[in-house]
């Protein structure tokens, strides 16, 4: 009987760490320094050839401490931490967070603000959704696909610069309601972006879905049924693409989304070609639900009435003692806020994103737990790719839309 033989070879381009083969069986590592894997990810693999036969994947390469640096930080500066959970849709984080103060407080939100957020919430929808499945062609060897979403992309990243003046890390609105209204410059290019994205999308659309390539790299791909998808507790596009229709949008309505006329679209296999003609779906419902919170805008405040935790205007703070007062009080963290218990959920770009809070009137929350739902799918990764190919667990991670932010949260 043979003993075990290690092979000294220079590591492949895709591939870093030593090989070691046991009769037919390799030991590779995927990732962390491999283009899918975005530097982040490491999945340490057993391939008999190109076959894997089983995986265990590494997290925690850029874990933050982000729940624990928000029970150190007054209610108002922990927005900035949800910018760096899914930084491919930063607002919905950052509304999502809003939303669950505003239930512990029990504030009376404006109309016009919850479709304000709705219209933001949905650009971020669409730029997430166009990043994965651009990313999704690229790693089925589609290039051309990956330019066309992204000049989309940059559109609406202009369209934050006018509501905050940042791109990818938002910090977008405050607890209440916006910083300021709508510019006429934002209308002006929410109206282009509305007229001129169909037909652009559309292009994208047509280069890959009908692909026979694309078909064929991606039908079958990373599949998981809807029972073990269920069973990991799925949701969003991934769950969906099981055929299961549930959205938190739908099921449990926030900022007036039970005012909307949507479809929410489903698959069948919950393969990678699922999952990308859901959220291909799901962008025409986003441009949908856009135009119809638009054309409807309500007159009114951009912001609630809640003036102990809502910060004034820098110019009242410079002319008005109340203003001043306000501030002060809010910035130090020395608002009193209620003692209480509430979980808020939101549908975030890749699935529910929900906020567990627990307040017992102290000036930073005493207990912040993200559910993250990232963190989630990375569990079923390696199920999915198991019987796979190399290439398959590529594309398999893609189409997942794991965002290192969040996962490593």
């Amino acid at each position: 009987m043979e003993s075990k033989k290690e092979i000294k070879t220079k590591a492949p381009v895709f591939f870093d760490s030593k090989e070691t083969i046991d009769g037919d069986i390799a030991t590779i590592n995927f990732g962390p320094t491999h283009p899918a894997t975005h530097g982040i990810f490491q999945n340490i693999l057993k391939v008999d050839g190109e076959k894997i036969i089983s995986s265990e994947q590494t997290v925690g390469y850029i874990h933050r401490a982000f729940e624990k640096l928000a029970e150190r930080r007054p209610y108002n500066q922990i927005t900035p931490i949800t910018d760096r959970l899914n930084y491919c849709s930063s607002p919905i984080n950052n509304m999502g967070w809003h939303m669950t103060v505003e239930k512990l407080i029990q504030a009376e939100i404006p109309k016009r603000v919850q479709y304000m957020r709705i219209i933001i919430m949905e650009l971020a929808r669409i730029a997430d959704h166009l990043i994965c499945n651009s990313v999704v062609g690229v790693d089925s060897g589609a290039l051309t696909s990956f330019f066309y979403p992204f000049n989309q992309r940059e559109k609406i990243y202009e369209l934050y610069e006018e509501v905050c003046g940042a791109r990818l890390t938002t910090n977008i609105g405050r607890i209440g309601g916006f910083e300021r209204d709508f510019s006429p410059e934002f209308h002006r290019k929410l109206k282009e972006f509305l007229r001129t994205f169909p037909k652009e999308f559309n292009e994208f659309d047509s280069m890959l879905l009908r692909n026979r390539i694309f078909m064929d790299r991606t039908k079958g791909t990373g599949a998981i049924s809807a029972e073990r998808a269920l069973a990991y507790s799925f949701s969003g596009p991934n769950l969906r693409a099981t055929g299961v229709d549930y959205d938190v949008r739908a099921m449990n309505p926030y900022s007036s989304y039970e005012d909307f006329d949507f479809t929410i679209p489903v698959g069948v296999n919950g393969d990678t070609y699922d999952r990308f003609c859901v959220r291909q779906e799901e962008i025409r419902q986003s441009i949908r639900i856009i135009e119809q919170a638009y054309s409807n805008l309500p007159e009114g405040s951009y912001k609630a009435d809640i003036p102990e935790f809502y910060l004034p205007p820098k110019e009242d703070v410079y002319n008005q003692m109340e203003a001043l007062i306000y501030h002060f009080k809010i910035v130090m963290g020395e608002t009193e806020i209620p003692v209480g218990e509430v979980f808020h959920s939101v549908e975030g770009g890749n699935g529910e994103l929900g906020f567990y809070l627990i307040s017992d009137g102290g000036r930073a929350p005493y207990r912040l737990q993200f559910r993250r739902p990232c963190f989630i799918y990375y569990q079923a990764y390696p199920e999915m790719i198991t019987g796979q190919t190399l290439s398959d667990a590529v594309l398999t991670l893609s189409s997942m839309n794991v965002i290192a932010g969040e996962l490593d949260a």
